[in-house]
């Protein structure tokens, strides 16, 4: 490990183990979109709570799911509210 990672200026100093490579295979493998449950059986995981760890690190997968939900345009916090029929279905009550 210590003279595959002498080949790489940016990890000059760095401890580089056997376990970070693995980690951060996984990182990548999930960046990538691979399914976690796959990603679970590569690692050798019996369980996929234990996997579930990198999905929770992911700082950007975070960012993009956050942007997929569209929260820009705020709808009424009660639409039902608005149906006059059902309003007055319920006051009959």
């Amino acid at each position: 490990m210590e003279r595959c990672a002498a080949r790489v200026p940016a990890l000059e100093g760095r401890t580089v183990t056997p376990h970070q490579i693995r980690h951060s295979s996984a990182c990548h493998l999930l960046q990538s979109e691979i399914d976690i449950n796959t990603i679970r059986a590569w690692l050798g995981h019996v369980s996929l709570e234990t996997t579930n760890i990198y999905a929770e690190i992911d700082i950007e997968m975070k960012a993009r799911a956050m942007a997929l939900c569209d929260a820009a345009e705020p709808g009424p916090d009660r639409p039902w509210k608005e149906d006059k029929g059902l309003m007055a279905f319920l006051d009959a009550l």
